[in-house]
């Protein structure tokens, strides 16, 4: 049975909870991280929300999601850029040392054009996460997504850009849902190893059949990912940081939240 010294979760994965509940609730549980998203801070004092986060013994893990960098013209690129500086700035007053990518895609823009403008808009960022000491990590999300929301669909790709790049802010947060089907993980996750840019691991599982490509991942132990393999790969890699929870699902949504929490601890002990 995995400890929960390592579990955090992320506030999408309890979506009707405020934070302030999330919170509560999390640490009540035995949950040690969170992952704030960032549609749960609005309306409230940023830095006040991070302080009480730490009150309640939890670790912010990071700020999901900046991204969206690919466009059709330079000036929604500029707007892209001016909504990740305001996340840069976000995670810097809630005490976040990270950011999760989301990268973005054009529908009919070439998928290496749209690669082109996501390394470019990264790389456009670095002066303001070196002076807010906020990392950035590229979330490779499965092909199935490759037509508006991300060109980033592998883990090579991921660490493609990472080397050109070339900055110790900037790094890979592999989520399992996203890249559990592909052949070359193993070498890819060994590869960001030696990068030293495997900054974040975000497990849930994949249910079959799967009823809706967004909203119908499963609990560890629901479907068919190769949970404590992909794990040991990454601790081989020299990962040491939170196992993260993140499952967007309109079943587990729809049931007591209370109990659900439940259901994550359980799950997480039996099969992360």
């Amino acid at each position: 049975m995995a400890p929960l010294d390592r579990l955090a979760i992320h506030t999408i994965t309890t979506k009707s909870w405020a934070i302030e509940t999330s919170a509560a609730k999390f640490a009540a549980a035995g949950v040690k991280g969170i992952t704030v998203w960032r549609d749960t801070l609005a309306g409230r004092d940023i830095k006040q929300t991070g302080q009480l986060l730490r009150d309640h013994g939890l670790s912010i893990v990071s700020l999901c999601r900046g991204g969206f960098f690919p466009a059709a013209t330079a000036a929604d690129r500029a707007k892209a850029l001016d909504d990740n500086r305001k996340a840069i700035d976000e995670a810097h007053a809630l005490g976040a040392p990270l950011i999760v990518l989301v990268c973005g895609a054009v529908p009919g823009q070439p998928l290496t054009e749209s690669r082109k403008q996501i390394q470019d808009g990264i790389a456009a960022l670095l002066p303001d996460c070196q002076a807010a000491n906020v990392k950035l990590a590229i979330e490779p999300l499965h092909p199935m997504y490759a037509d508006s929301r991300s060109a980033v669909n592998t883990l090579g790709q991921a660490n493609d850009m990472v080397e050109a790049i070339h900055s110790p802010y900037i790094g890979v947060a592999a989520d399992v849902y996203h890249l559990w089907w592909d052949p070359a993980l193993e070498t890819e996750i060994a590869r960001c190893g030696k990068l030293k840019a495997l900054f974040a691991y975000h497990v849930c599982d994949w249910r079959t059949p799967t009823t809706d490509l967004l909203n119908d991942r499963g609990l560890m132990g629901e479907g068919c990912i190769p949970l404590r393999r992909i794990r040991a790969w990454a601790e081989a890699a020299g990962f040491k940081g939170f196992n993260e929870v993140e499952v967007f699902s309109n079943r587990l949504w729809a049931m007591d939240q209370d109990d659900y929490l439940k259901k994550i601890v359980q799950a997480y002990k039996d099969h992360a």
